[in-house]
């Protein structure tokens, strides 16, 4: 959601003038109004701001965790292929050691 689509800011809605006729709308009440919706309109600025920053806190997060979690599996295969050279020389090993009716 892109700030820059929006028309208007608490700022305008203050300073927004209406044209009175002679049955017109109450002016204090209209003014009464028009501050509730200022501020509401801020805290929902407000809100937005600190939903994109967390968003983005998070995103950043979970690209860490994402490397993260690359580099845990990089180094579980490798630990594998680690051992199976270790349990292929051991193998190797009791057959030198045992002939191989043992390792049979």
């Amino acid at each position: 959601m892109n700030l820059e689509e929006y028309h208007l800011s608490g700022k305008d809605i203050l300073e927004k003038d209406f044209k009175t006729s002679m049955r017109g709308y109450n002016q204090e009440e209209v003014d009464e109004y028009l501050d509730l919706i200022i501020q509401d309109y801020d805290r929902f600025q407000q809100e937005i701001e600190r939903l994109e920053q967390e968003n983005e806190r998070l995103k950043k997060m979970s690209s860490r965790e994402s490397t993260q979690r690359q580099r845990q599996t990089q180094t579980s295969t490798n630990n594998h292929q680690v051992n199976y050279d270790i349990l292929k020389r051991v193998s190797n090993l009791e057959k030198a050691v045992f002939g191989n009716k043992y390792a049979d």
